[in-house]
């Protein structure tokens, strides 16, 4: 405890506060209000909240000496409750801070209140509520009281004890708001018990439950000069609970809450129970027991002769004692007695004469220190202050651990402390004990609780920290060879923990200096893990290649964080590791220019593959230019190229020959380069596709040319497409009729018939007179005589033809010329009196 500055402190607050009524006798405080009783029957009200005091004599019109037994006030200092006894018996008055005159409770005539529970919940300015009295026999009783009533609403009988009568020393009540209604907990002791009663409904229905059920208590015996019982408020809830006992101070915690809703309920709400023993108190043989107690948040204020002795309610020792300044006459009396004020959270003690103010002055900033030397680090850490505080109550849970050789328990303690312990000093202990794992945890929980302002500490700790992770794995390793397998389950989750926090620390730790500490220790699927993080998809990939496996590399191009720059660069060992998965993920891919590929693809096309093996590049060349239509020459020159070194031309030809290696409507024919074609099937000697390219070409006679060392029909269909140029197609067909002629090995006979065959597939453009300087000079005549009949005949009908043509012309220009004649001959008679057709006309315009 800080024995610079005292807890508890005293000020004299008034002398001769009885002012000449007798001496003090009883005292209550609530919300800045005193009210005294005296020996001579009055009750003195102090309203220190607005500076007042008024004085009420109790004993008028009562025969003999009157004192007042007990004074009792609410916690908002309101109501007032006090009991005069004298020759005539007891009498129970109540007032209220307005009123002048008391209001005698002639119900409770000749009962002698000993305790009052007031209802702190819903007590109001204007209204009691529902409010306990305790008295000397061992009755409860109900009251009630409207202040603007001037009286009391109802005086009810509550209890009685029966099985032990004894006095009602201390009373204490709470309520709680719960689903089926208001639930009440009341408290009250005995000089030997301490009894409990809850349920629902009213105090009425309460207490009338204990008729056939037997009251909760706990008996403590022993002789006590004034049995007390005092509940610590705190925000307005009593959260635990002191009795004075005979056989020493019972104490503990309270829950009203999470209680059970049936209506008999459970009395037993108290938790954490204790019991100070009074030898505690004492430091001689003699135990002195105390006749007052006050009750703070942590501690008991105990009355013991004319000190008040300070106990720390957590650690059962006295931190203070507390000397009160008494005048001579009232030394020899004592102090009386010691009172609390709830709601101004002040203490009392009062002499004869005296009024004494106890002021707390910050109770709880040592409690942290309490409950760290009880081991209790939890509490201990809820009471702290500031940051050194923290550290200590860490430090001592580090240092017990690491005593105790938990030293990975010592390492999350030991990060926790900022202040009164270096970060040098802690990994030093760890180092110099040899716990490398024990250091990497003291490292990984220091960086949990750093700032992240303090990023070059941050830093520096992650570096270290990815070294001793990988310094524990190389030592599984070396313990274990087959330590990589998955049998070895704490390799494993190593690995997966070092992983873990490379994920979480990837934007702190230095690029750099990780990778290098990853390949020096040559764990390269970690460095490849984190380049994957650090997005360096480059060495990934390239790590996956080398490793064979095609699908993991492409499976990381495909991200779309990926640049699509890193397809094209492995494009080339990518599709001669695994064509078919390299394909597919081309095919897949957006935003790929196939131009840039060609390489690669170049590249596998010239390697050997089996004859019924899948060409994949064909097959991703054939996708991007049937279903992207790609229209880039470089891809059709490509895919050209492949086709015409197959075996089987029938995939060039469609090729050339169909829409599929074509321009738009209104675009280019093509895109191919059709000299590259022809210089490339020339080379492959795909001759029938060389024909259709230089047909494309409008090259015909070349065309015809190749197609003849084909075949002859080849030709004629390729002489059959020029229809635009009349010469030009004869010539065609000439060159076919002198290849047919000169290619007929049959009889001279046999020849000429198939060559007049011939002509008839001309349909007319060739005669027989063209293809006879194609016969050698030595062929008879006679063999043509059918022909050349033929022809003759032909011509012959073409004469009669000309001249049917002729003499019809003759004819025309023969009636042309007589019209004329008739003409000029022609005449007309006109009436001189006809009007003229176009004179109208004439003026008209």
């Amino acid at each position: 405890m800080d024995q610079g500055r005292q807890v508890f402190t005293v000020d004299l607050l008034e002398r001769y506060a009885a002012k000449g009524h007798g001496v003090i006798t009883c005292m209550a405080a609530g919300n800045d209000v005193i009210v005294i009783g005296t020996s001579k029957g009055w009750v003195i009200r102090h309203d220190f909240g607005v500076g007042n005091s008024n004085e009420i004599d109790l004993s008028v019109g009562r025969p003999g000496d009157q004192s007042i037994h007990r004074v009792f006030v609410d916690p908002g200092g309101s109501h007032c409750i006090a009991t005069v006894v004298g020759p005539g018996g007891a009498e129970t008055f109540y007032t209220h801070a307005k009123w002048t005159k008391p209001r005698i409770l002639s119900k409770l005539k000749g009962l002698v209140v000993n305790a009052v529970a007031w209802n702190k919940q819903q007590i109001t300015e204007v209204s009691t509520k529902e409010v306990i009295l305790g008295t000397e026999n061992g009755q409860l009783h109900e009251l009630a009281v409207d202040e603007k009533d001037k009286k009391e609403k109802y005086i009810k009988f509550l209890f009685e004890l029966t099985e032990l009568p004894e006095v009602f020393m201390g009373l204490q009540m709470e309520t709680a708001s719960m689903i089926n209604g208001t639930r009440y907990y009341v408290m009250a002791v005995t000089p030997t018990r301490l009894y409990s009663f809850t349920g629902f409904g009213t105090l009425e229905t309460v207490f009338s439950g204990y008729l056939d059920r037997t009251v909760h208590f706990m008996e403590l015996p022993g002789d006590i000069p004034n049995s007390e019982l005092h509940f610590f408020i705190k925000q307005r809830r009593a959260v635990h609970f002191a009795w004075l006992s005979g056989a020493g101070i019972y104490h503990g915690g309270l829950n009203f809450g999470g209680q059970q809703s049936s209506s008999s309920g459970n009395e037993n709400f108290i938790e954490n129970k204790a019991l100070l023993d009074y030898s505690k108190l004492s430091e001689g043989a003699e135990v002195v027991k105390p006749s007052s107690m006050a009750l703070s948040e942590f501690h008991f204020l105990l009355l013991l002769g004319n000190k008040v002795k300070v106990v720390n309610r957590i650690s059962e020792k006295i931190i203070e004692e507390l000397q009160f300044d008494q005048t001579s006459d009232s030394a020899s009396k004592g102090i009386i007695g010691l009172c609390s004020d709830a709601t101004a959270g002040l203490f009392y003690a009062y002499d004869q004469n005296s009024i004494f103010q106890v002021s707390i002055n910050d109770e709880g900033r040592d409690m942290w220190k309490v409950y760290l030397d009880m081991n209790e680090y939890t509490a201990a850490l809820a009471n702290c202050r500031d940051p050194f505080q923290r550290d200590q109550v860490y430090l001592v849970q580090a240092e017990a651990a690491f005593s105790s050789k938990d030293y990975f328990r010592a390492a999350s303690f030991y990060a926790k402390i900022n202040y009164i312990l270096s970060f040098e000093e802690v990994t030093l202990k760890f180092i110099s004990a040899g716990e490398q794992d024990a250091l990497r945890t003291f490292l990984l929980r220091k960086l949990d609780n750093l700032e992240k302002s303090d990023k070059c500490q941050i830093t520096m700790i992650s570096t270290w920290t990815t070294e001793l992770y990988l310094d524990k794995i190389n030592r599984l390793l070396l313990e274990d060879d087959s330590a990589s397998d998955n049998s070895n389950l704490e390799y494993q989750s190593i690995i997966k923990e070092f992983r873990a926090f490379l994920s979480d620390s990837k934007d702190v730790l230095d690029e750099t200096t990780t990778m290098k500490l990853l390949e020096s220790y040559g764990r390269v699927e970690e460095l490849v893990y984190f380049a994957s993080l650090k997005g360096h998809y480059e060495i990934v990939v390239h790590h996956y290649i080398q490793q064979g496996e095609a699908k993991k590399a492409l499976e990381v191009l495909q991200k779309p964080s990926v640049p699509i720059d890193l397809q094209y660069k492995f494009a080339p060992d990518l599709v001669a590791l695994d064509a078919y998965e390299t394909v597919e993920s081309w095919m897949t891919t957006k935003n790929l220019n196939p131009r840039k590929l060609i390489p690669a693809m170049m590249r596998y096309s010239s390697e050997p593959h089996a004859k019924n093996e899948t060409h994949e590049v064909i097959k991703y060349l054939e996708y991007c230019v049937h279903r992207l239509h790609n229209e880039d020459p470089g891809v059709h020159n490509l895919l050209l190229s492949l086709y015409a070194k197959q075996e089987d031309d029938s995939s060039l030809l469609r090729f050339l020959q169909s829409k599929f290696g074509k321009g738009p409507e209104n675009g280019p024919e093509f895109f191919y380069d059709p000299k590259y074609a022809l210089r490339l099937c020339l080379k492959e000697k795909r001759m029938r596709a060389c024909v259709h390219i230089y047909s494309m070409m409008s090259m015909h006679e070349e065309a015809v040319a190749l197609a003849l060392q084909i075949d002859s029909e080849l030709a004629m269909a390729e002489a059959d497409k020029v229809e635009d140029d009349e010469d030009l197609r004869k010539k065609l067909w000439l060159m076919i009729a002198k290849h047919v002629v000169e290619q007929e090995k049959g009889t001279k006979r046999e020849n000429i018939r198939k060559a007049i065959a011939f002509l008839k597939e001309t349909d007319g453009l060739l005669k027989i007179e063209d293809i006879l300087p194609f016969f050698p000079d030595f062929a008879l005549i006679d063999d043509f005589k059918e022909a050349i009949c033929s022809s003759l005949e032909d011509y012959n009908k073409q004469i009669e033809q000309l001249k049917e043509e002729m003499n019809d012309a003759t004819h025309g220009a023969d009636n042309i010329r007589n019209d004329i004649s008739a003409l000029a001959q022609r005449c007309t008679i006109i009436d001189r009196d006809e009007e003229c057709g176009v004179l109208p006309f004439l003026i008209y315009v």
